[in-house]
């Protein structure tokens, strides 16, 4: 972590987190993919149903991010500066945490569900299925959370292929059980969400096994000690990932009201225009569940070699991160843009479904390739511990920026308002990263030539 060539080093670490990354977001495409064969082409009620309780799994990811980075932020520079102890005592803590606020969720969402339901944007053909779905991801809310913190402390650790096997058997368990429950057993959307429960229960089990295995933190109950100095510290590097993951929640639910006004303007039904919104936001997620999944491998290198004052080999592995990157999203933005009717007809063959999804998914692969700068720059300040900064960033793309377009431009342009938001939002994020990622650039430099490293 500390000698090996940095890019050596992100590449070993990078794998199991790209893998890792994708399978998480395969839950979700799985879903999107079985469930748009309920009620036939015309129907799109169902899969308008899993894009919006997407937005409350977005809030439950949202929380174990926030006590997962919090807590492996600081495991990570602990263990750099070889401080076992301190990074024992918040694996536990990061655990326990997640856990009373996985519980919080199930139970507020359960005893509010029908206006949970319409807060997320669920129209009057979509409720039954939206409360059928949600009902369900609820009760599984404990165990999503506490997964996303174990998988993340494992990857602060450098032991992310542990993290990858439990999310990636999950993976395949939940498209095995989605088939089995959806189009053999004729569950529709109950099975999608009983599928996702039972997947990642599995993921869940073996990643504690994974923290049982050598040289990887073991959570001990009796050093369950929240104190205020831990708290302080998940707060200070976790509150990015929350509000990055959170705003992204809100986002959703003010895209999916959006669109459904936007559809009854051009006549067309509600929940086609949810629909192609939903499916688009989950390929763009997909796409960029890779680079997020070869950040994630660059973060522990990050904070191993902070800790260190290794400056200069923070410096490298960002830039070749960032490269890496950009290269990866200009071919797969490019061939997407060809095809991007087919690969909406994937999960839904309806036409209005088509041409928007089309079109939206078209316009958002054109900006997409500069998310790679944006991505990096993000996690390079939250594992600096430039929270303001990186809270900043993790807010910009998806809310402060893109929830005033999704709801402004409609106003002026319809659905093409709806269909232009997120790469407008992307370009106007780019440009905030170059003025606030730039002077952390300009420090590290200056550190790595104080101490003479380069």
């Amino acid at each position: 972590m500390l000698n090996q060539p940095v890019h050596k080093a992100i590449c070993r670490l990078a794998v199991p987190t790209i893998i890792s990354m994708l399978v998480t977001s395969f839950y979700n495409m799985a879903d999107a993919y079985f469930v748009g064969s309920v009620g036939g082409g015309e129907n799109s009620s169902a899969t308008a149903a899993v894009g919006i309780v997407f937005s409350l799994m977005s809030i439950i990811q949202a929380v174990g991010f926030f006590f997962g980075h919090g807590s492996g932020n600081f495991i990570s520079h602990a263990l750099g500066a070889g401080n076992t102890d301190g990074a024992k005592k918040m694996a536990t803590v990061g655990f326990g945490l997640s856990l009373f606020g996985g519980l919080a969720i199930t139970v507020l969402g359960l005893i509010f569900i029908t206006p949970l339901a319409y807060l997320l944007g669920a129209t009057p053909t979509s409720l039954d299925y939206v409360k059928d779905y949600l009902s369900i991801i609820l009760v599984g809310a404990p165990v999503m959370c506490t997964s996303c913190v174990l998988n993340n402390q494992l990857r602060f650790q450098g032991s992310a292929m542990y993290g990858m096997v439990g999310l990636a058997s999950g993976a395949v368990l939940n498209v095995g059980l989605d088939w089995l429950f959806i189009t053999q057993w004729g569950m529709e959307v109950k099975g999608a969400a009983i599928a996702t429960v039972i997947s990642q229960t599995v993921g869940f089990i073996l990643l504690v096994i994974g923290t049982l295995q050598k040289g990887n933190l073991r959570l001990n109950i009796k050093l369950f000690k929240p104190t205020a100095d831990f708290v302080k510290e998940i707060l200070r590097c976790g509150t990015p990932s929350l509000f990055r993951q959170g705003i992204s929640s809100l986002a959703t639910v003010c895209l999916n009201f959006s669109a459904a006004s936007a559809a009854m303007e051009i006549a067309i039904p509600q929940d086609d225009a949810i629909s192609a919104m939903s499916i688009v936001s989950r390929i763009m997620f997909f796409v960029a569940a890779a680079v997020i999944g070869f950040g994630q491998g660059f973060q522990p290198v990050c904070g191993f070699n902070y800790g260190a004052k290794k400056y200069d080999r923070v410096l490298k592995a960002f830039w070749f991160c960032v490269k890496v990157s950009a290269v990866f999203l200009v071919v797969v933005s490019g061939v997407g843009f060809f095809f991007a009717d087919k690969v909406i007809s994937v999960f839904k063959d309806n036409e209005n479904v088509i041409t928007i999804g089309r079109q939206a998914l078209q316009m958002q692969l054109l900006t997409h390739p500069i998310m790679s700068f944006v991505v990096l720059g993000n996690m390079m300040a939250q594992n600096l511990g430039k929270v303001v900064r990186a809270s900043l960033l993790a807010v910009a793309r998806q809310g402060v920026l893109l929830i005033p377009c999704v709801l402004l431009l409609p106003q002026f342009f319809g659905m093409w308002g709806i269909i232009i938001s997120q790469p407008v939002a992307d370009l106007a994020t780019f440009l905030l990263t170059i003025v606030l990622v730039t002077p952390i650039l300009k420090e590290l430099k200056t550190l790595s030539k104080q101490n003479g490293s380069c």
